[in-house]
């Protein structure tokens, strides 16, 4: 009996870490994956919701339910007679043996609880987190209840990615988790040397040349994540960015913002990470339009924004512009400015800044470079305010984009002499 239980079990599983259809397997021919019902506050801190699949009476010795906790909510301290095993099909959480420290659990994990072993489990600070709870042998089972985990020892944990022999600087440690508190990295065991070199160059030789805002210098990283088509690193970014109060709508309009200069094409699998992101933060959407005009006025206020940055130069472009491109012109007054740079959500320097980001990171870029360190000035950015850019972008893009850039600067806002 426990063979073919576990074996139901192992093949859902294995249906969802292969990434196949959804296996619709429970009593009542409904998801595992549903929510199901509120948890007893007696035994849970937080919003925990249950949805029980295997019961006993329905034949097996066994007990299988879905459990999701919203962020930062956690079961109290308990143990099994029997055992438990847990099966992370969402998120992010973490469980704790008494008197051993938090660990991590993930998607994909499996999580073998001893028998008549005090512990407890959850939902990370940031992320949702869905486990399927697995006890066998539940004719013998006795679950015990105690205590509820205390706000101060749930928020004991400190994800341990600077383990690295202490070779990384306690700067470099700092300002990565003002990033990422609960990220484990497997750099850390595969790749030690690299996240030595990387860590304490881009957290904190890099960091600590200027001070430019966190807000900021993470809304550009992400942004220049966009231009690399770094799908992975754009994902990381997208949750520092919250961690470090970027708004959702900030966010947002950068991805939309990609559009005009990366294409649509690109964009996409960027908008789908970012919005599977947000539904996990239980950030609600669709978000709050941020447009400023409609059909009739884009393209006036797309003129109107085009002259701010660009300056009266736009004119010339448009008398110089031959008739059968003149389209062109037009489709950049009206779409790329008029209907994405008129946007609430980011300020115009703001969005000068992130869209230099894009172009420094696409590379090949350098007329639109210059044209866009141009916009920066009129926007009231300095060369300073460039310089930070280009520095922060550095260990991102590497050197020879960043290079590029700067030669752009050097031509377009030349350094002053003393």
């Amino acid at each position: 009996m426990k063979n073919s239980i576990l074996s139901i079990v192992l093949f859902l599983l294995n249906q969802l870490l292969l990434a196949q259809e959804p296996l619709k397997y429970t009593t009542n021919m409904k998801s595992f994956t549903e929510k199901g019902i509120p948890a007893p506050k007696d035994h849970f801190t937080g919003v925990v919701w249950v949805n029980m699949n295997v019961l006993p009476e329905d034949g097996y010795n066994a007990n299988i339910g879905t459990v999701t906790f919203e962020p930062t909510s956690r079961t109290n301290w308990h143990s099994h007679k029997s055992g438990q095993i847990l099966f992370v099909v969402k998120g992010t959480g973490y469980y704790q043996i008494e008197g051993e420290h938090i660990q991590v659990m993930k998607e994909g994990n499996v999580i073998k609880i001893p028998k008549n072993i005090k512990h407890w489990h959850g939902a990370s600070h940031q992320s949702t987190m869905q486990h399927i709870a697995m006890i066998t042998d539940y004719d013998e089972d006795k679950t015990e209840w105690f205590e509820p985990v205390t706000d101060d020892i749930y928020n004991t944990f400190r994800a341990p990615v600077y383990e690295v022999e202490n070779r990384l600087s306690p700067q470099a440690i700092m300002n990565y988790e003002e990033l990422w508190s609960e990220y484990l990295s497997e750099e850390k065991e595969l790749d030690p040397d690299l996240v030595e070199i990387f860590h304490n160059f881009a957290y904190d030789e890099v960091v600590s040349h200027n001070t430019m805002d966190v807000k900021i210098r993470t809304m550009i990283i992400l942004a220049s994540a966009l231009g690399s088509q770094a799908l992975s690193e754009f994902k990381m970014f997208v949750n520092a960015a919250l961690n470090v109060e970027v708004s959702p709508i900030e966010i947002k309009e950068i991805v939309y913002q990609a559009v005009p200069y990366i294409g649509k094409l690109k964009v996409t699998d960027f908008l789908e990470a970012t919005n599977h992101i947000f539904k996990e933060r239980n950030i609600q959407l669709p978000l709050q339009s941020q447009s400023t005009t409609t059909i009739q006025t884009r393209f006036e206020k797309g003129y109107e924004r085009q002259k701010e940055i660009i300056g009266s130069g736009i004119e010339n472009l448009y008398k110089n512009s031959p008739e059968d491109l003149l389209h062109i012109q037009k489709y950049l007054s009206d779409n790329c400015f008029g209907d994405f740079i008129t946007r609430r959500g980011l300020d115009l320097k703001t969005r000068e800044m992130i869209t230099l980001s894009f172009l420094i990171a696409l590379g090949g870029t350098e007329n639109q470079i210059k044209g866009h360190i141009q916009g920066n000035k009129n926007v009231g950015n300095t060369r300073q305010d460039l310089i930070n850019v280009m520095t922060n972008l550095l260990p991102y893009v590497g050197y020879p984009r960043t290079l590029n850039a700067i030669s752009c600067l050097n031509e377009i806002l030349p350094a002053t002499k003393n």
